[in-house]
């Protein structure tokens, strides 16, 4: 009951891995990782601890001790995810009024749909317990997800949420090629150059200074949910970059 067996981890595996940002307890650290292997997923990130792992952590984690052993560690979310096409925030936390700018989310069961599959790798970031992703940090991921929760009580617990995103993605990928997966996700260069060059156009236009950060973040969230490919980026960042150059000579010029 509950050995490791032998066996090809599956073939999404190269294309996704599990972040953990700040991760308080060390129980939870060994149950992602039992989660992640029970789903066949060994990729995992922590920002901000150490990998001196506990026997807490050791004992939670049960047969999969090569995913802690393999887990990347990293000082900033930046490094974590720095390899990764698609970086998806997660969020329990629904607010309503002008807020909701920051948290149009997907379902799980609409990821791997979407994204699997594909040679570019995913990142499914996850805040510490309790207080989850901040703000700024759900900034820099391109796409939010949620799991749908009783409003009563909506935030799980980390290694809970970790499951769900992980059975969703097994489950959804083992019957074969997702339709209209078959071209490779943004090359990480060219999503983090799309990103400046969009910061550095909302930069340039003419509008209250107070609006930009809204403006910008709206732009990149819409554009990125429609998951361009390399060659649709490319020419979107060349209309950008175009733009933000024109802007920046009227500018200089007024």
């Amino acid at each position: 009951m509950g050995e490791r067996r032998d066996g090809s981890l599956p073939r999404f595996n190269e294309s996704i891995c599990i972040v953990l940002v700040e991760p308080e307890h060390d129980g939870n650290i060994g149950a992602v990782a039992r989660c992640m292997m029970n789903f066949g997923i060994t990729d995992l990130r922590i920002v901000g601890r150490d990998g001196d792992w506990s026997e807490e952590t050791r004992k939670r984690a049960k047969n999969a001790q090569e995913v802690l052993d393999g887990a990347k560690l990293v000082d900033t979310l930046e490094k974590g995810v720095s390899d990764c096409s698609i970086v998806i925030g997660t969020s329990g936390k629904r607010e309503e009024g002008e807020k909701t700018s920051l948290r149009h989310f997907l379902l799980p069961d609409e990821l791997p749909d979407r994204l699997s599959d594909v040679e570019g790798r995913v990142a499914v970031v996850f805040g510490p317990e309790g207080k989850g992703l901040l703000n700024e940090q759900l900034r820099m991921c391109d796409i939010l997800v949620t799991i749908p929760t009783w409003e009563g009580y909506p935030i799980l617990n980390l290694s809970h949420a970790v499951a769900i995103i992980c059975y969703s993605w097994f489950i959804n990928c083992q019957t074969g090629s997702p339709s209209g997966a078959e071209e490779r996700l943004l090359e990480p260069a060219l999503r983090e150059r799309f990103r400046e060059e969009s910061m550095r156009l909302v930069r340039s236009i003419p509008t209250k200074e107070h609006k930009r950060k809204g403006i910008e973040e709206t732009f990149i969230r819409v554009v990125m949910r429609g998951l361009p490919k390399n060659d649709e980026m490319h020419r979107l960042i060349g209309i950008i970059s175009e733009a933000a150059d024109s802007f920046e000579r009227e500018g200089d010029n007024a």
